[in-house]
């Protein structure tokens, strides 16, 4: 973090909100309730630290919050939409709105969970287990939903086109970070692998028998290259080799390139997906080879469309626990990634908001990452963002005027989109 973003950070006001929330008394009462499942819930953060587990793989993970939920009176659903490690509890009346507090628990290769996957299922089963305490109070229904796979497997896409959020009214969630911020952008991302076909010949003998699939790939990457210094800053192109051919003495007649490509908008992602085509096709062109466009092996994110009227009463709920939730703007825009919450936030109304475990210089998917969200600094971001669900739920259920504002927005901002077909 540099300088200027430190002083940044210190003089920027917090997130407010206009809307009041829940009464008094119901605050109170979630407030108690969390505090009660308060060592379960850090003890279910550990647990998962210790025991991580990759994507679509979480069966032990899933388990450990079936577990607590029963221990608290819950019934959970394991296995639902299709996917053996998803997880859906529900507390409430059919009549009445729905929100779902939304939990992830799956860990990267090789580093555990160095997103911090621990403290986002620890925290949104604490945010369930304190909005349910008072769901009689606020009317409606709240939900915890597990979402497996969230490191590239799209488990909340998979698990919305299965009819999972069908009756979801909208979803909060929140994710570790270096900085406390209320609403922070996070990128569209697609996949494309450029797979190149030429034919094979000797490559001494008869090199001119032949077609270089190899020579249209590295084109093809050269051209990706060039691109870059004209797509808009927040674009993001990073491409590997995954086949350059067999032996140097044989023109190879396969080869293949890996791209992902991310961008801020859904629009701009679906251009910059359209220039990578563009590109493959004048290197099978250029080489006289053909060429086979794979998009998207595993589903496509769309970037977040945050709700300002629902962070800003997250914002307001964190400041129990002393932190002051950011606008954004304050911390570096690039500083990001994707997620498929993105996918969920174009269908209805979502949250995302950054909680700090690390120092401001620490960065994601790394060891020492993993470090922080298994340390007391994850410890406190499991207690205060269990609570800030809670009551980010609580208000979004108990006040019908912030409501009506959070349903406005969205609507304003473009209401629900066909996300399977958006890239059709």
């Amino acid at each position: 973090m540099t300088d200027a973003t430190a002083r940044a950070v210190a003089s920027a006001e917090p997130l407010g909100s206009a809307h009041g929330g829940v009464a008094e008394d119901v605050r109170a009462a979630i407030t108690a309730a969390s505090a009660q499942a308060g060592t379960d819930l850090v003890a279910l953060s550990r647990d998962l630290h210790a025991h991580p587990e990759e994507g679509f793989a979480e069966h032990r993970s899933v388990r450990a919050v079936a577990e607590l939920l029963t221990a608290h009176g819950h019934r959970a659903q394991v296995g639902v939409g299709g996917l053996d490690t998803a997880l859906v509890a529900t507390s409430g009346s059919a009549d009445g709105p729905h929100v779902a507090v939304l939990a992830e628990y799956d860990a990267l290769p090789g580093i555990g969970h160095g997103c911090g996957h621990n403290v986002i299922c620890a925290a949104g089963v604490g945010g369930f287990l304190g909005a349910a305490s008072a769901i009689d109070a606020l009317g409606g229904r709240v939900s915890l939903i597990g979402t497996p796979a969230e490191e590239g497997g799209g488990g909340k896409e998979i698990l919305a086109r299965q009819g999972v959020f069908d009756d979801v009214d909208a979803v909060v969630m929140l994710h570790p970070f270096t900085h406390d911020l209320a609403m922070h952008p996070f990128l569209g991302r697609r996949q494309l692998e450029m797979v190149f076909h030429g034919v094979a010949a000797h490559a001494s003998a008869q090199p001119f028998m032949g077609r270089n699939a190899l020579d249209a790939a590295v084109a093809a990457y050269q051209g990706v290259a060039a691109l870059r210094q004209h797509i808009p800053p927040g674009d993001r192109v990073h491409g590997v080799f995954t086949d350059g051919g067999s032996r140097p003495n044989v023109v190879p007649d396969r080869a293949a390139v890996l791209f992902y490509l991310r961008s801020a908008e859904p629009e701009t992602l679906r251009d910059l997906a359209a220039r990578l085509a563009r590109i493959a096709e004048g290197a099978a062109e250029l080489t006289g080879c053909g060429v086979e466009l794979r998009w998207d092996a595993q589903v496509p994110y769309l970037p977040i469309r945050h709700n300002a009227m629902l962070a800003g009463r997250w914002a307001v709920n964190q400041e129990p626990c002393g932190r002051r939730p950011l606008a954004p703007g304050v911390v570096p825009d690039f500083i990001t990634g994707s997620t498929d919450l993105g996918n969920l936030s174009f269908r209805m109304p979502a949250i995302h908001p950054m909680i700090a475990v690390a120092e401001p210089t620490g960065a994601l998917h790394t060891t020492d990452f993993a470090a922080a969200a298994g340390s007391p600094a994850g410890d406190k971001a499991v207690l205060d963002g269990a609570l800030g669900l809670a009551l980010t739920a609580a208000d979004y259920l108990g006040d019908a005027e912030l409501r009506t504002a959070v349903h406005a927005e969205f609507e304003a901002a473009g209401g629900p989109v066909d996300v399977p077909a958006y890239f059709d």
